[in-house]
């Protein structure tokens, strides 16, 4: 059963509000006129965001928007503090970036497990009149925030190039991920996720929807996806070296890296193995031929479909990492 890929929500939060301070007058028949005994409210119900390895999806969070905290207990008679309410807590995926919108400020980068943050603070209790006070204070408002929530991914390494160079064929094959694979562009519409296992070392590798001339302005699939690889290690750099698609090598080779720099000066710059695929296809060992004079970097030919060359492949990645 495959489950909906969300990368980005909007959620409105309003936390607690504190509860209301006790005015209360304790009487006997020694003491008439009274001695104040309201107790303090209690403090409203903070609205905390929690990482959890569990999630891979934000996708809950794109029908269900609002979250409210509960209000802190009135104070009572005879000294007593309203009850403090508990904390609402929201679970998102790990690699969740929570920002406020009014101010444009990130409350938080969830980049572990079990991570949190308060994202909107419950109000205070207010104060009984046992503090001396002629009148008990009402409790002060919580917070109420409209957040932002942007997921990137948690990956070693990221694949990226063309669409339909063989992406998901090399990743079905090296890892235990299985991504729709077909005969047209843009059968990835989100990123996947595989483990890959080298002897007693195992890293995680992200396949990356296909990328084209304009991707870094949101042209194609845009850059909604290039943000996946923010925080990768290395990229694995992939070019059909076949021509299959009516496109040269060396030409996708240099508009894919040309678009990471346009995204992002960083992502540019991330250590890139390369890797020529569908080696098994005609064409392809002139083309690489001709590649090899322009690109002076290490190319590992492949064939992901018949599983050639992976094994070289993979153990370069694992080095690299």
């Amino acid at each position: 059963m495959s489950i909906a890929f969300v990368d980005q929500a909007k959620i409105y939060v309003k936390a607690g509000d504190g509860g209301r301070g006790s005015s209360s007058l304790y009487r006997d028949k020694i003491n008439r006129r009274g001695r104040p005994d309201g107790g303090d409210g209690g403090n409203g119900a903070d609205i905390v965001i929690r990482s959890d390895r569990n999630l891979l999806t934000l996708l809950d969070l794109k029908y269900n928007q609002h979250f409210r905290g509960a209000h802190g207990g009135h104070g009572s008679s005879s000294d007593k503090r309203g009850r403090n309410a508990e904390s609402v807590v929201i679970c998102v995926p790990v690699g969740t970036t929570i920002t406020d919108t009014s101010s444009g400020c990130i409350l938080r980068d969830l980049n572990k497990d079990e991570q949190e943050v308060i994202a909107a603070r419950g109000g205070k209790g207010g104060k009984g009149n046992n503090k001396h006070n002629l009148l008990g204070s009402p409790g002060e408002p919580g917070e109420e925030k409209e957040l932002i929530l942007d997921l990137k991914l948690i990956a070693e390494a990221g694949v990226v190039g063309f669409p339909n160079v063989g992406k998901s064929t090399l990743i079905s094959n090296i890892s235990g991920a299985r991504p729709e694979i077909a005969a047209y562009p843009f059968t990835t519409k989100f990123p996947v996720l595989g483990v890959v296992r080298r002897g007693d070392k195992t890293f995680v590798v992200a396949d990356i929807p296909g990328l084209i001339k304009g991707s870094a302005e949101g042209k194609g699939l845009g850059d909604r996806f290039l943000r996946h690889i923010e925080r990768t290690k290395i990229l694995i750099h992939m070019v059909d070296m076949s021509g299959f698609e009516g496109r040269k090598p060396l030409d996708d080779y240099k508009t894919i890296n040309q678009e990471l720099k346009n995204y992002n000066t960083a992502v540019s710059k991330k250590i890139q193995v390369i890797a020529a695929n569908k080696m098994d296809l005609e064409g392809a060992k002139a083309n690489l031929k001709e590649f090899k004079k322009a690109v002076k970097k290490k190319i590992y030919p492949i064939s992901a479909l018949k599983r050639e060359g992976l094994e070289e492949l993979i153990d370069a990645v694992a080095k690299k990492l």
